[in-house]
């Protein structure tokens, strides 16, 4: 027996009409049976499409509400009774319960209505019981019932209608399994509202869509990401962004919002390189290129202003992995696609998560977004000597560049420009003199330079170091027991030190 089936009674109860007028009419044209409820059934009566009413069939009004339409055994014995099995059949003809072969619903809109601020009473009505009970009980009897679960799958069944509206068991099984992602997605913007609000902790994220990447981190792994990147960004130009790709840039998004001056940075491996504030784009780009002009070499570039044609011909000069900015002047537009692989993006206003979550041996860490950072009313000086205007304004400057770089790490600054940074170093005093050496062999001069750590510094080391290489000036968070021998150390030497309270490391 095939296992082809020819669509003929619908079951059609939707939220969002868009496109429904396409479809009710094919079903119509195909000599579909269409059974509807409410504003549904109003809606394809305006069609002069021919609609049974959910109510003629079982009897029983709309109820509480509206909250009781569908739930009645004529509409989920329509459904899930088995045409296969001689059972099923006698009692579906014993108690006059139609073969219903195709259920399209879209169900009510819960994550919008929480995400409007409305009440919790509208929350709790916009949770569907109907829909998503038809949901599962077209997804389970797959093997003769087709399901359109969203919005998003009436083209799905448009695709079905223009083939004559038959459907393969593969076909249908397709089907139950999206049925199935919309209903455990719905499920979990439920639970989550509702964990909001309690101390019960329990791990569940529903994301989509889906986008298969070339590869992962290397081209031996698989690599998928799970989101909606064109919510963030608009890609102009370029080659399939990678998954690398995706970890360099939100490191880039979430470094470059700490900034309100014309800033430009440059990353690499999800660290600056390169950082500057200026009053002129062009030469915030060309300082954040002095700091380290070797390793910006395939680089990501990310600025929070419009990029202009001068600071697209210097940028041109560079082989570059991305660009991100808020907007592109035209002839700059032009400049940049002239390296056809070069991924152009511009970013969209949309908020970013405040959670984070990565996996973990045989389970998943979750954690609150480091959203803290410290201005200079939040510096609290140690040493006799303060930091002068200058200083602070470095100090403020090198401490959200600490913030967003692998501990542990050192940061040297001046003048709004990142000189040099250690990074991702097992030692502190390792990663202060990897700084040290290496903003030496890019030529700059760290007298008067500041430098900040993500973390305190368990011994004077660090600060002695500093201090011999020219730099005046420190922000730390504070917080060791020989905090005193740094200060210490500091005061006898005419360098100024600031605390925060505040640590920064990220892993």
């Amino acid at each position: 027996m095939s296992n082809t089936k020819k669509i003929k009674t619908a079951l059609v109860s939707v939220y969002h009409k868009d496109r429904m007028d396409e479809i009710c009419n094919k079903l119509h044209q195909q000599g579909v049976q269409i059974i509807s409820t409410g504003g549904t059934k109003s809606f394809i009566e305006e069609l002069d499409v021919p609609v049974t009413a959910v109510e003629e069939l079982t009897s029983y009004p709309s109820i509480l509400g509206g909250r009781v339409k569908t739930l009645h055994p004529k509409i989920f014995g329509g459904i899930l009774g088995r045409r296969d099995e001689a059972l099923d059949l006698e009692q579906m003809t014993q108690y006059s319960i139609p073969e219903i072969d195709l259920v399209v619903v879209d169900l009510y809109p819960f994550e919008e209505t929480v995400a409007s601020g409305a009440s919790e009473q509208d929350i709790i009505e916009k949770i569907d019981i109907g829909g998503i009970s038809l949901i599962r009980a077209a997804a389970k009897n797959f093997k003769d019932v087709v399901i359109i679960a969203s919005q998003a799958q009436y083209a799905d069944l448009l695709g079905i209608l223009e083939k004559g509206g038959e459907t393969t068991l593969e076909e249908r099984k397709e089907l139950a399994m999206k049925a199935f992602s919309v209903s455990s997605h719905y499920d979990t913007a439920i639970f989550t509202h509702f964990a909001s609000a309690s101390d019960y902790k329990e791990f569940k994220q529903s994301v989509a869509p889906a986008k298969v990447l070339r590869y992962g981190e290397n081209p031996h792994q698989q690599g998928v990401f799970y989101g909606n990147f064109d919510a963030l960004f608009e890609q102009l130009h370029g080659k399939e962004i990678s998954y690398n790709n995706l970890l360099d840039i939100e490191a880039a998004v979430y470094l470059i919002d700490e900034f309100a001056d014309t800033t430009f940075a440059i990353l690499k491996h999800n660290n600056a390189c390169g950082l500057a504030s200026r009053e002129k784009l062009a030469d915030a780009y060309k300082d954040a290129l002095a700091a380290d002009p070797v390793s910006a070499y395939g680089g990501i570039l990310i600025t929070n202003r419009t990029i202009d044609t001068e600071t697209a011909n210097e940028i041109n000069e560079l082989f570059c992995e991305v660009v991100i900015a808020p907007g592109f002047a035209a002839e700059a537009l032009d400049v940049l696609k002239s390296k056809k692989n070069r991924i152009i993006l511009v970013r969209k206003e949309c908020a970013l998560p405040v959670k984070q979550f990565r996996t973990l041996l045989n389970g998943v860490l979750e954690q609150d977004r480091d959203l803290s950072m410290e201005a200079k009313a939040d510096m609290k000086a140690v040493t006799r000597k303060t930091p002068s205007e200058r200083e602070y304004a470095d100090l403020e400057f090198a401490n959200k560049l600490v913030k967003h770089t692998k501990s542990n790490t050192i940061i040297l600054a001046k003048n709004k420009q990142l000189l040099a940074s250690g990074v991702g170093q097992t030692s502190r005093v390792d990663a202060l003199r990897q700084a040290i050496e290496k903003a030496g062999s890019f030529g700059f001069d760290l007298k008067g330079a500041v430098m900040a750590s993500d973390a305190f510094f368990p011994f004077p080391d660090c600060v002695e170091i500093a201090c011999q290489a020219g730099v005046g000036s420190v922000v730390q968070p504070g917080g060791s027991i020989r905090d005193k021998d740094s200060v210490d150390y500091c005061n006898a030497h005419d360098m100024a030190m600031v605390t925060t309270g505040v640590r920064h490391f990220k892993h």
